[in-house]
């Protein structure tokens, strides 16, 4: 069940595990052949970096070497055997916080330590951990240039955030031509916050999010609060209703328009982890329909922002909204435009012969 969020201390941040109890570890540093390290990281063993930042990527580096000559062929479970004897693994290879900072020279600041972990001064992380919240803090500081969104984005930890943008370009031209009314819209996984900073950037007077990650809504929050320590005489400019939960979450919000930008691909039968934030499991667009029935004003749009890339991948895929506007019951279509994404990086893993053919998509209906 959602509930309506206003602080902070509502929410559980999900962050990396922190290792606070006294545990054996072998001190590695960079005199010592990395060989040793991955030996006794394979054998059981926690190893703690101890001298410089770049030492433990060596180890890393070594560690893949190893792990790499042990793979049988190229095929789907050697190389998930791999993925999951690295992540295993590599979570032993631990480094050392103190009073917010990491323990070794020449080692990156990374705000997030002290922001994710404000009551542990002291403390171990995996290194491989460190360096998603290396990276993570360095998208933040240095922010992110978003086609039509006037601000500099910044992410906040664990919240999605997207590195192509044809899909946003739909949704500036929307807004571009939208004309109807502008009371209220409503944001389905507000993510790190793009879509409701577009509703309003073009002039909606109240704009209510969800999400079911805590970190999306806590980086909402955050911003708020940052808003009002740089100017205490004015309200935040983008002050957002949020919402915990799935889809609506609860809320009884009457909308104008109502934006979701859902997963791309279906919930494949073999996925785990993280990948689980990138596919959708067969219930979610029937739910998603049934509750924007109901938190759509009369005459008003769903706008969803979508793909043709499931499409290309399974031949007897079946298109949600297609299937949806099938059953004539509750929506009908207004428009739908496209746009063919960019040429594919070289370092891509998706297949070109997708990638030439791929749209992005922007669904516009209307209660029928």
């Amino acid at each position: 069940m959602g509930r309506l969020i206003k602080n902070l201390t509502e929410l559980t941040l999900n962050r990396p595990e922190p290792v606070t109890e006294n545990i054996p570890v072998l001190e590695y540093s960079k005199n010592i052949d990395p060989k040793y390290a991955v030996e006794a990281l394979l054998e059981g063993n926690y190893v703690l970096v101890a001298d410089q930042f770049s030492s433990g990527i060596a180890v890393l580096d070594e560690l893949k070497k190893k792990l790499s000559k042990n793979k049988t062929d190229d095929s789907f479970q050697s190389q998930r055997s791999y993925r999951d004897t690295f992540r295993k693994v590599n979570q032993l290879l631990l480094i050392e916080i103190s009073d917010h900072k990491l323990h070794v020279r020449k080692a990156p600041e990374i705000g997030w330590i002290k922001i994710l972990y404000p009551e542990l001064p002291d403390f171990f992380l995996p290194f491989t951990d460190v360096q998603g919240l290396n990276s993570s803090w360095q998208w933040y500081e240095k922010g992110i240039r978003i086609p039509g969104l006037k601000e500099t984005l910044h992410p906040f930890y664990g919240t999605y955030f997207p590195t192509r943008f044809e899909h946003i370009d739909l949704f500036v031209a929307y807004l571009k031509a939208y004309s109807g009314k502008k009371d209220r819209a409503f944001d389905i996984g507000i993510g790190s916050g793009i879509l409701s900073k577009l509703f309003h950037q073009f002039g909606f007077k109240e704009v209510n999010a969800s999400d079911i990650n805590p970190n999306a809504l806590i980086g909402a929050l955050f911003q708020n609060e940052n808003e009002k320590q740089n100017d205490k005489n004015s309200p935040p400019s983008h002050s957002t209703t949020l919402y915990y939960g799935d889809l609506f979450a609860g809320s009884e919000v009457q909308s104008d328009v109502v934006v979701f930008n859902p997963p791309w691909i279906p919930l494949p039968k073999e996925v785990s982890g993280i990948d689980l934030a990138i596919y959708y499991d067969k219930e979610l667009f029937p739910r998603f329909f049934e509750e924007a029935h109901k938190h759509l004003n009369p005459e008003e749009q769903v706008v969803i922002l979508f793909s043709n890339l499931a499409g290309l991948m399974y031949p007897n895929f079946v298109h949600p909204i297609e299937a949806e506007l099938k059953t004539g019951k509750r929506f009908e279509l207004v428009r739908k435009t496209t746009k063919k994404v960019a040429a594919a990086s070289s370092k891509t893993k998706r297949k070109a012969v997708w990638r030439a053919e791929e749209l992005v998509e922007c669904w516009v209906l209307k209660i029928k």
